[in-house]
This record gives C-alpha cells, structure tokens and sequence, in this order.
C-alpha cells in the first residue's frame, strides 16, 4: 500500500521547521565554575603524574595519618598478622634447628616430661603451635603451656627482637591512630561561616561582610581570620597565571589582630584603595572570574591543637546591598544566640557603583540613602493607608451587621381604630 501524501508541501514544511529552529536561541547550560576551596574547606585539588612516589614512604608516619580510615585499619591489622607469622616461622625454624619437633613426634605421652629441660620452647611441636607461641611472645598474655628454656641462645636472641619489633609496631601504629582522631580539621567541624557573603555600606565605606561562629563552648584562642582573592591574572608580558592570590586587609580595632570568637561575629573587609575590589561595581560583580578565600586560625582551648577552618566565596555567592541579621538577644540576663538566623540577610540601601566612584563621588551615597529614606516612607504611607481602609471596612461591615440585627416595629389595631405600636 502506498503512503499517503500530505495535503501540505514538503518544501513548505522543510521552510517551516528552518525558520522555527531559527527562532530559539541555542541556550547551553553554563558549566559551573571551579572552585579552590570548596564549601566545606577542602581543596578542590588533584595532583596527577608525581614520578617521585618513594617522597611519600621517606615521611611513613605523615602519610600513614594522611591515609583514608580503611586503608589505615587495614595496614593496622596487617602489621601485627605479619609480625605474628614472621615471627611463628623463626620460632619453628628454632625448634627445627634444634630436634625439638622430631623428639615430640617419636617419644609418647610419659616420656615427654623429661623434654622440657632439653628443648628450646617447650610445647611447640608443629606451625600452630609456634604461632600460638609467637603471639604470646608479642601481645605479652603467657597462658602458660608454652614458654622459653635455657638451652638455645639463639630464641633468647629470637625473644629480644621480637619483643623490640613489638614494641616499635605498637608504637608507630598506636601514635597513628591517635593522631587521625585528634587532628585538627575535626575541631574545624564546628566551626561554621555563613553561606553567602555581603557588600553594604558600613561607616560610609563599602564593605565586604561574612559571618563566622563556633558551635562549641570551649573556645579558640588566639583565633585569626585571614582574607584572600584568588582569580586567573595575566601578566603585561602575556604570562597566564591561573592561582593569583592577593591579600585583604581586615578591618579590626584590635592591635593584635586576634578575635575573641565567644559568638558569632561579622567579619568586614572596607573597600578601599587597597581591595582588590575597589574597580568592582555591582554589575560587574556577576562577570567576575574571582573566589575569595577566608581562613580562620587558632588553638584548640582542650587539645592545645592549632586548628585551621577554611570556605570560600565566589560571585555567584556575594549579595550585594544585603547585610546580616542580629542574632544576639539578651534574655533574662544570658546573651542568647539564634542559629536558625545565622546566614539570613535583609536588603538595605547601597550604591550600585564601585567603591572607587563612591570616592570620586560621595554624593552618590546621599542620594541613595535618600532614596531609599523616600521609599521607607512611602511604604510606611502605604501601610497606614491600608490599615485606614481596612479598619473603614471592617466598621462597616460591622454597622450593617448590627442593622441587620434591629428589632422589627409590630403594631397592634384596637376595636375603636387605634393603633398601638410596641416592641417585642
């Protein structure tokens, strides 16, 4: 059966779909942007083609903390198989060496009494049992079937060693275990920065703004906060360079630059000729190729640990004209902290432009300020005129329920004519 021809032209609809697929635009989806730091403060870096790996077994105890928990309790449990085999096969040697084996083997049950003064161990008679023999020796238990004798020199040397491997394997391997569960990045967890940072005015300057705040009651001493900016730079010379990092100032009234992080606090960085943000205005802030880095260190108040707490910011993740809500509240004369607050932000007035045509122009600020004093007022003019005309309807409303509510006149005729009006 042959197909059906469409009533329509071919050339009419090949026209139609060309001229469709020219009307939409070809959006592709903007692939996310790279970051240093992560959120969560770790680094957003993979080292690939290191042809040096014997480096990392120069510093075993460094690489062993630095390894994943599997890996750590696998080489954990491995060591001490190891040593307890190693071992176990110089204890049978021993006995092997010396005839012990083969004397248990072709004397009986009575006659076996007499041995223990002759052999090197006594009761080591196959592996198993050297084993057995090799794990007291090592974990120190002495169940007490199985022990040294003055006849062999060599297990005494045997004896010596492995009691000093022992020692050195419970070392390294203990001192390991508490280092991974003591680090510093665990303290770090508790420490929390606020999700997006701000730009506001603060003093008549521009300012960068972030919170930070510690979950914990013990506190961080000495704790300091550093600010920086990494972006892909290229030099005058047409050098591409894809970490430049550039230090911000922060502003702090403290000589010692240290802050006293017993609550959450908010730190600001002022815009000013030495920012790298100066020549930023808010349109520009979204085509930036930039990621500001915020590091925060100090010494753990029970551990004595100094504990580094890092996050980052890029564009996408500065609100500009926001600033932070207070989350501080007296109450019953304790200062209490709300959480559930701590990375809100409301809108405030701010200029669009740059710090440096803030400089350049200081009335741009006034004007702002008073824009935005003008539209305060006329949102509170719109509120009070609400509540007027909410209030004239709620009364009316409540005027006609109460009419409808009267009582009604009955009038009542007499037989002379008269007519008497009451109220029932």
């Amino acid at each position: 059966m042959l197909a059906r021809k469409s009533i329509i032209p071919e050339e009419y609809v090949l026209a139609r779909i060309a001229a469709e697929n020219l009307r939409k635009p070809r959006i592709r989806d903007r692939l996310p942007k790279a970051r240093f730091i992560a959120k969560s403060g770790a680094c957003n870096l993979a080292h690939k083609n290191i042809r040096e790996q014997g480096r990392f077994l120069q510093d075993i105890f460094t690489t062993l903390v630095d390894l994943k928990w599997r890996h750590t309790l696998v080489i954990f449990t491995m060591s001490f198989l190891c040593s307890w085999l190693l071992f176990a096969i110089m204890w049978w040697l021993v006995a092997f060496a010396h005839g012990d084996i083969y004397a248990y083997m072709e004397k009986s049950g009575t006659e076996k009494s007499g041995l223990e003064s002759t052999v090197c161990v006594t009761n080591v008679r196959s592996f198993t049992s050297a084993f057995l023999f090799s794990i007291e020796v090592q974990v120190t238990i002495g169940f007490g079937g199985r022990m040294m004798t003055e006849e062999c020199p060599l297990a005494i040397t045997v004896l010596i060693l492995q009691n000093i491997v022992g020692l050195i394997i419970n070392a390294v391997m203990l001192g390991c275990i508490f280092m991974k569960t003591a680090q510093a990045h665990r303290r770090a967890e508790t420490l929390i920065f606020s999700r997006h940072a701000v730009i506001a005015v603060r003093n008549g300057k521009l300012c960068f703004m972030f919170r930070v705040g510690d979950l914990r009651k013990s506190m961080i001493i000495s704790a300091s906060v550093r600010i920086q900016v990494v972006k892909k730079t290229t030099t005058p010379e047409g050098e591409v360079v894809p970490i430049h990092q550039l230090d911000i100032p922060v502003d702090n009234p403290l000589e010692s630059n240290n802050i006293f992080l017993v609550a959450p606090l908010i730190i600001c960085h002022v815009i000013d000729k030495r920012s790298p943000l100066y020549d930023i205005s808010a349109t520009d802030l979204a085509n930036q190729d930039l990621e500001v880095i915020v590091i925060l260190e100090g010494v753990v108040e029970t551990t004595g640990i100094t504990t580094q707490a890092r996050t980052s910011y890029i564009a996408e993740e500065i609100q500009w004209g926001h600033r932070f809500v207070s989350i501080v509240t007296e109450e019953e004369g304790v200062y209490s902290v709300d959480y559930s607050k701590f990375g809100n932000t409301v809108k405030v007035a701010a200029p669009r432009c740059s710090a440096r045509e803030l400089d350049e122009k200081p009335s741009i600020l006034i004007q702002t300020l008073q824009k935005s004093e003008l539209s305060h007022q006329n949102s509170l003019r719109k509120r009070n005129s609400m509540r007027r005309n909410n209030s004239m309807r709620r009364n009316n409303s409540i005027r006609r329920n109460n009419s409808s509510l009267m009582v009604p006149k009955v009038q009542f005729m007499t037989p002379e004519g008269n007519q008497n009006t009451s109220e029932s």
